[in-house]
């Protein structure tokens, strides 16, 4: 299947987006993705979830891909929430989607569905962030080694001294490379060398790799928030929660501490020999999955 990329000016920025319909379609999928993603992590889904009967919209996050760089500046949850809800029911006049995401996109869709109960459906969660709830996750694994953590403290404190050092297309190819290789965040072998090239190849540009950058910023510096994220637990929305084990920088307990987050919740499944870019890695199961729970 080839997929068009769309362009809307949105919040007066230019996001690009995949937009197939179904002719039999009565829910629409919004996939949001992470970092360091594209929306080209959701490729093998697309037209699997079309011949399932969805119309299926997936975006690339402001700053990401083929979108443009943000005018005012922000990139943070909040800001992508905002954007992908103008996308879907502004430009696009759904009336209620089903969210998917997953890495950054996980929040973002977490966001909106707090942001708009009687318009968000349904979503479906994998390794993603969550809310801290120390009484309700007490006992569980609730952080991933610190060792794998070099690289969100690096780009939320230090970016620009970061951008510096990765002064060639090369060098910021293969920074983005080891994420999908050497450093465990997939399954080993779910990606060859094609298939990293070809997900990396959209932050060889240096702009857009700063700009990616600028999500983990806020995490240490409020500025750097268009406003402050509702980000907390979830008691109306059905959430499928879907785990890659592999995946070595999530939370260990994700399955676990996702399940206390969402009170009306399917799951946790458990994806084993699948890491931490599950549309991708485990495509046949997360489709099976979700067009499951989105039939219930």
């Amino acid at each position: 299947m080839t997929l068009t990329t769309h362009h809307a000016s949105v919040n007066d920025t230019d996001i690009a987006y995949w937009h197939e319909r179904s002719e039999r379609a009565t829910k629409v999928l919004v996939c949001v993705h992470g970092w360091p993603e594209t929306k080209r992590i959701f490729s093998r889904v697309v037209q699997p979830f079309c011949d399932a009967g969805f119309d299926v919209v997936v975006p690339d996050l402001r700053g990401f891909g083929e979108s443009g760089l943000a005018p005012d500046g922000f990139y943070d949850v909040v800001s992508h929430a905002r954007d992908i809800e103008a996308l879907v029911f502004d430009h696009l006049g759904y009336q209620s989607v089903v969210l998917v995401g997953g890495d950054l996109g996980g929040p973002v869709i977490q966001e909106m569905a707090l942001r708009n109960p009687s318009r968000v459906e349904r979503m479906v969660l994998f390794n993603s962030p969550l809310p801290m709830d120390k009484e309700r996750m007490a006992g569980m694994r609730t952080r991933p080694p610190i060792e794998v953590m070099d690289y969100f403290i690096r780009q939320g404190t230090d970016a620009d001294a970061l951008v510096s050092e990765l002064d060639s297309e090369d060098k910021r190819a293969d920074y983005i490379a080891a994420f999908y290789s050497t450093r465990l965040w997939a399954h080993p072998g779910a990606f060859n060398t094609e298939d990293i090239a070809w997900h990396v190849e959209p932050f060889r540009d240096a702009q857009k790799l700063r700009a990616s950058f600028t999500n983990y910023e806020s995490a240490f510096d409020a500025t750097k928030r268009s406003e402050k994220p509702l980000y907390g637990r979830n008691t109306v929305t059905p959430t499928l929660i879907l785990f890659g084990t592999s995946d070595h920088v999530i939370y260990p307990d994700f399955d676990l501490m996702a399940a206390t987050v969402f009170d009306i919740h399917d799951g946790p499944i458990r994806i084993e020999n699948c890491g931490h870019f599950v549309p991708w890695e485990a495509a046949e199961e997360f489709i099976f999955r979700t067009v499951g729970f989105c039939r219930k």
